[in-house]
């Protein structure tokens, strides 16, 4: 568990300072006005993975994770609004961007094991894909047009 906390610690500094890099240069966000906000999310995310190792449960991290945020951010829970305050200066592109990366450079350290699920597995993605772009440009296009902006 402490060689897992380590490795995990060492990630999510990686993802951070690349998360200030992206909010300062694409958004123009000062690291040191995002840096509280990265730093309570990664403890959060933290907080979420050692949780998952500890209980017996088999539900996802990422439920952990979710569930932690939402009860911290609760309106009248203390601390709250300053969670939220520092959260909103980090935008989800920033944090977006980093995290495929790290998703993809993982995917292709394990390319075998991924060209061992097969061609029906690569032609079911791409088809997820073209559907959630071609779902969000519909939404987006019935939205600006409502909106009268197109």
């Amino acid at each position: 568990m402490i060689k897992s906390l380590k490795e995990w610690i060492l990630v999510f500094m990686i993802i951070g300072v690349i998360m200030l890099i992206g909010n300062w240069i694409g958004y123009d966000i000062l690291p040191w006005d995002a840096l509280p906000g990265i730093a309570i999310l990664i403890g959060i995310s933290l907080a979420g993975l050692v949780i998952h190792r500890l209980l017996p449960f088999k539900l996802p991290s990422i439920a952990y994770i979710g569930i932690i945020g939402l009860i911290l951010t609760i309106p009248g829970m203390p601390g709250a609004a300053q969670i939220v305050t520092y959260t909103t200066e980090v935008t989800l592109l920033a944090i977006a961007t980093p995290i495929l990366a790290y998703a993809g450079v993982s995917i292709g350290r394990s390319w075998f094991d991924f060209m061992q699920l097969g061609w029906k597995t690569i032609v079911i993605g791409m088809v997820v894909l073209l559907g959630t772009f071609l779902g969000s440009a519909v939404i987006a296009e019935i939205i600006l047009r409502f909106q009268g902006i197109i």
